[in-house]
């Protein structure tokens, strides 16, 4: 083994016993990001590239018989690698945006714009290349993490279905050629689940625009989302649709059952008074504005009363403490900003 291949073992080991619980930590901060982005994925699956596929890309080598990766360690930047899929293309810029406002980005390709460049159809991705760093630092799961690069791609669910089956034909069963009629067929496959990408596109257009909502409409995790659409528009980017049972536990855990008591929470004066005191990197989805108005309009309590529901009850209760410590404190600068004037 080369003296460079060497080194980068050596490096990769260290940090993979460093480092235990890497895709755990980047899958659940991912989710979690997403989530308060009210973004509506399909699902985040975080993976850290095994010894032998990192030996494999250190060794490859471009057309003049340069290594492609000089320096393997650094060069290298999916060491670990996060897929995100969301069920309609419309979700994919939102996913974007949440994740470059809370990383360094070091690359953004668009793989399905150069597809189309290029005149043709095939693989349909965004790929990003991001940096955990100081705007990083009030992610809990990364604060081991810091200047760590990872991947993350964002596709639909039907090119992420394309593009697995067409790595498969092409990549894992090992043939040197591929029958044209095959190239033929996955470019029909292709446009057609554009076209269909397309479709769900305007299906998601479509949905909860019914503005019949009343007072007297029983409030459930079924009726939320089409609550929410009549309450406050598309101001705020929806979520997961099983994410609206965890909203409609915290709301009834504080009191409010109806679609009044709602309305009354989301009064625009509150609204603004969490935006400015949260300065959110992101455009905050639906569930995160209002787990953060029901924090601002009952504080500890709040937090008594929630910090067990959800998925992550261990961490819930400090995220919660800390989102309270920074409004409280932006509270209290304007009051004596107030009183000096």
């Amino acid at each position: 083994m080369s003296d460079r291949i060497a080194r980068l073992g050596s490096r990769y080991h260290e940090w993979i016993r460093a480092h235990p619980d890497a895709e755990k930590d980047f899958g659940a901060a991912v989710e979690d990001l997403l989530a308060d982005a009210g973004v509506t994925y399909d699902r985040v699956v975080a993976r850290v590239k095994d010894w032998s596929s990192m030996k494999t890309k250190a060794y490859k080598k471009r057309a003049n018989g340069d290594w492609m990766y000089p320096d393997p360690w650094e060069d290298i930047h999916d060491l670990i690698g996060v897929r995100v899929t969301v069920f309609h293309s419309t979700e994919i810029p939102v996913a974007i945006g949440a994740l470059q406002q809370s990383f360094r980005v070091e690359r953004s390709v668009d793989k399905t714009a150069e597809t189309r460049i290029s005149g043709g159809f095939g693989y349909g991705s965004h790929h990003l290349v991001l940096t955990v760093d100081e705007n990083s630092s009030d992610i809990e799961e990364l604060s081991g993490h810091q200047g760590v690069n990872f991947e993350v791609q964002v596709r639909t669910v039907l090119q992420h279905a394309w593009a697995e089956f067409e790595h498969d034909i092409r990549y894992k069963r090992g043939l040197d050629t591929v029958d044209p009629r095959v190239d033929r067929a996955f470019t029909l496959a292709a446009g057609l689940i554009e076209l269909a990408d397309q479709q769900f596109d305007q299906i998601a257009a479509l949905q909860y625009t019914d503005d019949s909502a009343a007072d007297d409409v029983e409030l459930t995790a079924e009726t939320l989302p089409g609550v929410l659409a009549m309450l406050l528009g598309n101001r705020f980017p929806r979520s997961r649709s099983e994410n609206y049972r965890f909203l409609m536990e915290i709301l009834a855990a504080d009191g409010i059952t109806t679609v009044a008591e709602l309305d009354s929470l989301l009064n625009d004066m509150d609204i603004d008074a969490v935006r400015n005191a949260m300065r959110y990197r992101f455009h905050p989805g639906q569930i995160r504005l209002i787990d953060d108005l029901l924090l601002r309009r009952y504080g500890q309590d709040h937090i008594a009363r929630t910090g067990k529901i959800g998925q992550r009850p261990d961490s819930r209760p400090g995220h919660l403490a800390r989102r309270l410590k920074s409004m409280r404190a932006v509270r209290i600068m304007r009051e004596e900003r107030s009183d000096r004037q």
